[in-house]
């Protein structure tokens, strides 16, 4: 992404998933620039230059990350103090998922997103994320879900690698798989299909969905997955990285 100064507000998208992304208002990068331009009382004039290489409404927060770099950029461009209280009252009311993305580091979320506390790192682990190519609507996600929340689970050790990271979420659960499979059944494919691959720990829904993600234990692994998954299923989109 780059945001630089311009005579008016313009989002410029490209990259593998830039026609499924809305230019206008409903994009979340280009509504951070004009919300917080109101903020700060000062003219929206710059311009985002946006690659968009996340699915759109994956359940990833790829909008949520990119509302949030571009208020990062806004700060520097606009030399505002980083600490104003504007920049995340603006990230609270973009979405649940913006502020824990502006704050940039590994945390527990609670609320509607807007209350965050450190959490353990969770680098090192071989992570396999698999999307089968359609978008699930987290409005519709939440509406179709239905029974009570889990639990507040937080942990305060250190994961201590794949098998500890594994063994923590697999004692906890996402309440918003059944809803998502049951709005896209593809979930479930999915889901089959990492828990099948050598070495895979623990397969989940990533948020709403549709993007599953597989916990490996070894790199290896992870990447014989990739590899397999992509010849079996071409319409996938597959990416293969290691937790932060």
């Amino acid at each position: 992404m780059v945001v630089e100064p311009a005579q008016e507000p313009v989002l410029a998208v490209d990259g593998p998933f830039a026609a499924t992304l809305p230019s206008d208002g409903g994009n979340l990068a280009l509504a951070a620039l004009l919300r917080l331009a109101e903020a700060v009382a000062r003219p929206p004039d710059a311009r985002i230059a946006l690659t968009k290489r996340l699915p759109v409404a994956a359940g990833l927060g790829g909008g949520s990350a990119d509302a949030a770099a571009v208020l990062r950029a806004l700060v520097r461009l606009w030399a505002l103090p980083p600490d104003l209280p504007a920049i995340r009252n603006v990230a609270a009311g973009l979405g649940a998922d913006v502020p824990v993305c502006l704050d940039g580091r590994t945390s527990f979320v609670g609320g509607v997103g807007e209350r965050l506390a450190p959490a353990p790192a969770l680098g090192g682990v071989p992570i396999l994320l698999v999307n089968p190519g359609r978008p699930v609507s987290t409005p519709a996600v939440f509406k179709a879900r239905q029974g009570p929340y889990s639990a507040a689970a937080r942990f305060e050790m250190a994961v201590g690698g794949p098998l500890r990271l594994a063994a923590l979420l697999g004692a906890r659960r996402n309440d918003l798989t059944e809803a998502a499979c049951g709005l896209c059944p593809d979930i479930e494919t999915v889901l089959a299909a990492l828990r099948q691959r050598d070495g895979c720990l623990l397969a989940r829904l990533s948020g709403s969905g549709a993007t599953c993600f597989g916990l490996f234990a070894k790199v290896g692994d992870a990447d014989d997955a990739a590899e397999a998954l992509a010849s079996a299923q071409p319409a996938w989109w597959i990416a293969r990285a290691d937790l932060l």
